[in-house]
């Protein structure tokens, strides 16, 4: 197996307009394509994908222990999270201080995490030391 890039990250949501409102308007990630049962979001590089979950199934996949946590960098995580405040946005944890940067973490409307990072050094767009304790290191 040759793979070559992330292509996507599916969600599972239970409200496809919902799910929309919040990544689309609250987030602000533009949408790419859209169809009935999925909506791609994002421009380049691997796309954020809400497929519709279905209403059997348990829902799971909402804790750091055995979930997903969807990652964006931002540019300054506080007015980020004072953002996310106005939009009545489910605040999980504040603003976290570590030697790669700072980083909150919100819910959107299924439960899934959102983690908002603001990396500590211009040069390192992204972070690179991995994850402990559910914050970059």
């Amino acid at each position: 197996m040759q793979i070559k890039k992330v292509g996507n990250v599916i969600l599972a949501v239970k409200d496809m307009d919902v799910s929309l409102e919040f990544y689309h308007k609250i987030i602000g990630l533009p949408i790419k394509h859209q169809r009935k049962s999925w909506i791609d979001l994002g421009t380049t590089g691997a796309l954020l994908s809400l497929h519709p979950a279905s209403p059997a199934a348990e829902h799971m996949g909402s804790s750091f222990d055995n979930g997903i946590t969807v990652g964006f960098l931002v540019g300054d995580v506080k007015s980020a999270l004072d953002e996310m405040r106005e939009k009545n946005v489910t605040i999980h944890r504040d603003i976290v201080e570590r030697d790669a940067g700072k980083n909150a973490i919100v819910m959107d409307p299924d439960g899934y995490l959102i983690s908002l990072f603001e990396p500590e050094f211009a040069d390192k767009p992204q972070q690179t030391g991995g994850y402990h304790g559910y914050t970059p290191v």
